[in-house]
């Protein structure tokens, strides 16, 4: 059985509703969004960064954005594996030490500058790492970095990431799923706050 459209079933769109018929119109938008989430979330080969890391991962970054029906969805999704138990009060704790807004950090010297802004830098609680492991640790200030500070991301920060025991190709693996959950989330707000305007 297909997966149901994810982005229609996380912002509640009908088939024949308003907003199906306005999605319909970029149906080529639509198609490649679902096919990133298959790509990244029921992929064939998750050896690199497994399903439980993948969930884990996106409730923690759809997390920090607030509740949400995204947020729900993700991490209902990481409940639902086999090491979601294990993982979720570790998550959700993660998530309230992690919340802030941003996005924020340095530019190099010049012009830019002036919009240098301090914010949080974000670290796994240790009372929570040994429930995460090194994996999961290295991922979440990861994600967190790319999320509130991608401006200072250096090779230090990937060189956090392999000794951590992640490979090249599954940072990139990664990396793509942590951006595909900001647009994911930007895309639903917004078609749900059309649906909520055309009540």
């Amino acid at each position: 059985m297909a997966t149901p459209d994810i982005i229609d079933t996380l912002a509640g769109i009908e088939p024949g509703s308003a907003l199906d018929a306005i999605r319909a119109r970029r149906l080529q938008a639509r198609d490649n969004a679902q096919k990133s989430y298959l790509s990244l979330f029921e992929p064939i080969d998750a050896s690199e960064f497994s399903l439980a890391e993948r969930a884990a991962v996106a409730a923690f970054v759809t997390g920090l954005h607030g509740e949400s029906p995204v947020a729900a969805f993700y991490r209902d999704k990481l409940a639902a594996n086999a090491d979601g138990a294990r993982l979720i009060e570790a998550i959700d704790g993660e998530i309230a030490g992690g919340k802030t807004s941003g996005p924020y950090g340095s530019y190099p010297a010049g012009p830019l500058s002036i919009e240098n802004t301090a914010g949080l830098i974000y670290r796994v609680s240790a009372e929570r790492k040994a429930a995460l492991g090194p994996r999961l640790v290295a991922a979440l200030e990861h994600a967190h970095l790319l999320v509130f500070r991608p401006r200072d991301a250096a090779s230090a920060d990937m060189k956090a990431l392999l000794d951590a025991g992640w490979s090249a190709t599954g940072i990139v693996t990664f990396s793509q799923l942590v951006a595909f959950l900001s647009f994911q989330l930007r895309v639903v707000s917004g078609l749900r706050t059309l649906a909520a305007a055309n009540a």
